[in-house]
């Protein structure tokens, strides 16, 4: 088989925890993948990478204090049009809907260099939430040559828009990520970690979305805060995101209570960990939506739409939205009742079965015509 050259470009820590699967497995398919960061999360990104061995062959260091999505744009289509221009790969991989992804999809197609999107066709149906992320999908499904869908509902969103790349269901590659990490991780990096971990109902949050900054987060945290003085065997952990728009009213509301732990961001291992040791997760993130139903753990979403409506149609994950009384309510209803705790957490898992970094190459290779058959679509 021929050696392929491939450009896999990313620039946070959920796109690199995302494509590790694809760039570990390359060389299993003939594949020279490269990889390029943006760093558009400097320190975030620097873990994972760290944890999946990956090294970056071209590096734009783009992050900056308060930088805005202008800023980000202008900094990946300039720092990525010398670096196209002398790798000049066969496909560019990009993953997910994040500005990195956008933009480096754009500085691909303006090189006339073939787009492969990872994770295409989620929708909320609303371009201003998730924001920007819904429309940085969008767009690049528009662009993109290869789309892989996740899920089968990703294909038929992208049928339905007239999407012109070629089509095929993958299965999420963060299911692949999970299933690595859990396998090998065992233990948390401080007894202080293990302690909170132990505790009788632990429950993990994660928040940092754009359009919930403000009000939005601070009425997230008063229900956090009642939620544990209303039931005394409930421990917070809560991974505190960089962003001072975050950390500084997560301090002012759920700081100084014994029971409530603001953490600094782990790293992928022991993050996952702490989930898989938790009750339940409250969270505005779209990656947590899939790696709960891997891991077992019911998901109250702090969102009023999502991407990933497979979660909430299997029963792992319930949409509350972010008023403050309905994640109070459905924080404790679910504490409270057993049998619909066991229900979410036993749920099937829509996203995947640990394949879809091999069906991605898979369906490369049959694009690029080296293999006859295409992959066996995941269902």
């Amino acid at each position: 088989m021929s050696s392929r050259h491939v450009l896999a470009v990313f620039g946070t820590r959920p796109e690199a925890i995302k494509m590790a699967p694809v760039v570990q497995r390359a060389k299993e398919f003939g594949v020279d993948c490269r990889i390029c960061v943006t760093a558009q999360h400097r320190g975030l990104l620097d873990g994972v990478l760290d944890t999946f061995s990956l090294r970056a062959d071209h590096d734009l260091d783009i992050m900056r204090s308060s930088q805005s999505l202008t800023g980000i744009a202008t900094a990946v289509l300039s720092g990525l049009e010398p670096v196209l221009a002398d790798e000049r790969p066969e496909l560019v991989l990009v993953h997910g809907d994040t500005s990195t992804t956008l933009y480096a999809a754009l500085a691909a197609y303006y090189q006339h260099i073939p787009v492969g999107h990872v994770e295409a066709g989620l929708r909320s149906g609303d371009k201003y939430s998730p924001w920007p992320e819904e429309m940085n999908r969008e767009l690049t499904d528009r662009i993109a040559d290869l789309l892989f869908a996740p899920t089968e509902g990703a294909r038929q969103a992208l049928v339905r828009e007239g999407c012109t790349g070629r089509i095929f269901v993958t299965g999420n590659t963060v299911i692949d990520a999970v299933q690595e990490v859990a396998g090998t991780q065992r233990s948390l990096p401080s007894p202080a970690l293990e302690e909170i971990a132990g505790a009788p109902y632990l429950v993990v949050v994660e928040t940092h979305r754009r359009e919930n900054l403000g009000e939005r987060h601070r009425a997230m945290f008063r229900a956090i805060r009642r939620l544990v003085e209303l039931r005394e065997d409930i421990v917070v952990a809560f991974s505190v995101h960089p962003n001072p728009a975050v950390r500084e009213p997560a301090r002012e509301i759920l700081g100084g209570h014994p029971r409530i732990h603001l953490l600094e961001p782990l790293d992928y291992p022991p993050f996952t960990q702490l989930i898989s040791r938790a009750k339940l997760v409250l969270t505005d993130s779209g990656g947590l939506q899939e790696e709960c139903p891997a891991l077992g753990v019911p998901l109250l979403l702090l969102r009023d739409t999502t991407e990933r409506p497979e979660a909430i149609e299997a029963g792992v994950v319930e949409m509350v939205g972010y008023e403050e009384e309905d994640v109070l309510r459905a924080a404790l209803s679910l504490h409270d009742d057993k049998a619909r705790w066991e229900s979410m957490a036993k749920a099937r898992n829509p996203f995947g079965d640990g394949r879809a970094a091999e069906r991605i190459w898979q369906a490369t290779l049959h694009w690029f015509g080296d293999l006859a058959a295409p992959p066996e679509e995941f269902h």
